[in-house]
């Protein structure tokens, strides 16, 4: 078989797509690839992540759920600086290569069921999985925090999902969607494999907008990881299939407020806030499920991580906006720590660098007075 899906931690095997968890260990399941990378196969006409449906390959041909996500541009900022505006995607938001691919590979088995969807979210996957599902004729039922951001809340609604808002934190949110019920088909973005795997098609773009020569160094935000860990597999693959050279620096970028990783990536103490006030919304997984595999698999990619405080991210989003780049402030955080290691010396001026731009401004509740 030319790939499998297997445990991060003990490797068995799974046996069926619509897992999300490893059935003998419970350890997060990763879609493995056993072959190469091809330029060649690249369907050169399609301007969507589906250019590279070879490289999906338990997504059948004639089951593709597609709003158009994906090849979304690669701006100059200065000569060695890109920004990736991943807020041009269909919803607003990088989710949807996840849901894409994600919503593609599941939809039949779900109908077949007579099933619906259940996710978890604290607003972008949501209203993404809710598109996608829409897109695929499925029920939804999405599970947000109960001060999920109102653009995002009536977003979601908009598609025709269901929405449960649950008090408590962002965990008390998933384990609400992963209760078992008659029908209910658990896809919760975070958790689930295939939907973390869409995001490899990140790695690709980048790299063939390009020219097939990485950038030196990456900023992304993170929360739960899944942007991080799709980012990660996606340049694995083409550098051990030698399409490119050597794989960017990829740098990780966390809110002071919402720093699992960077705290326990640096061997530090870290303190979860009993209530989380930052405006980067997004990023709200303060303990998140995949934290030990975020820490391994940017260990192995020699990664680094940056954390950033209020101003610096209010700092950032203002300037992007000044710059013609309306992004959601949680996107800012990587713009923010971008600046942050370039004023402390800590990241070469003239790194040819990509920054990822997450998510659209038009789902932030910011008011502009005061900024």
């Amino acid at each position: 078989m030319n790939y499998e899906i297997k445990c991060s931690a003990c490797a068995k095997s799974s046996s069926t797509l619509s897992e999300f968890q490893c059935s003998s260990c419970g350890k997060p399941l990763e879609v493995q690839l056993n072959f190469d990378f091809e330029v060649e196969q690249i369907r050169k006409n399609d301007y969507s992540i589906w250019r590279y449906r070879r490289f999906f390959p338990y997504v059948k041909k004639g089951e593709i759920v597609t709003l158009g996500e994906g090849w979304t541009p690669l701006v100059k900022l200065t000569n060695n600086v890109n920004f990736k505006l991943e807020s041009l995607n269909p919803t607003g938001s990088f989710k949807d290569r996840g849901s894409t691919v994600l919503v593609s590979a599941l939809h039949k088995l779900i109908k077949g069921a007579g099933g619906y969807v259940s996710e978890d979210s604290s607003g972008n996957a949501g209203a993404s999985v809710a598109a996608y599902s829409a897109r695929a004729g499925l029920e939804a039922r999405i599970y947000v925090p109960e001060n999920v951001a109102g653009p995002k809340f009536n977003q979601i609604k908009f598609y025709g999902a269901e929405v449960v808002k649950v008090s408590g934190s962002r965990n008390k949110v998933a384990e609400k969607a992963q209760e078992t019920e008659k029908g209910r088909f658990y896809v919760g973005h975070i958790v689930h494999p295939l939907f973390r795997d869409g995001i490899r098609s990140l790695a690709y773009e980048i790299s063939e907008q390009l020219g097939w020569c990485a950038p030196e160094r990456i900023y992304l935000p993170v929360s739960a990881g899944t942007l991080l860990l799709g980012v990660i597999a996606g340049f694995k693959h083409l550098t051990d299939s030698k399409v490119i050279e050597a794989a960017p620096k990829i740098i990780a970028c966390q809110t002071r407020q919402v720093s699992p990783l960077y705290h326990r990536f640096k061997n530090l103490n870290y303190a979860m806030p009993e209530k989380i006030t930052s405006v980067a919304d997004a990023l709200v997984s303060v303990n998140p499920p995949l934290l030990d595999l975020m820490v391994k698999r940017l260990k192995d990619a020699r990664g680094d991580v940056v954390m950033v405080d209020e101003n610096e991210i209010l700092n950032a989003f203002t300037e992007l906006a000044r710059k013609g780049f309306f992004v959601e402030p949680s996107s800012a955080v990587a713009y923010a720590a971008y600046k942050k290691q370039l004023e402390n010396n800590e990241a070469p001026g003239d790194d040819s660098t990509v920054v990822v731009l997450t998510g659209m401004g038009l789902k932030t509740t910011l008011q502009p007075h005061g900024i």
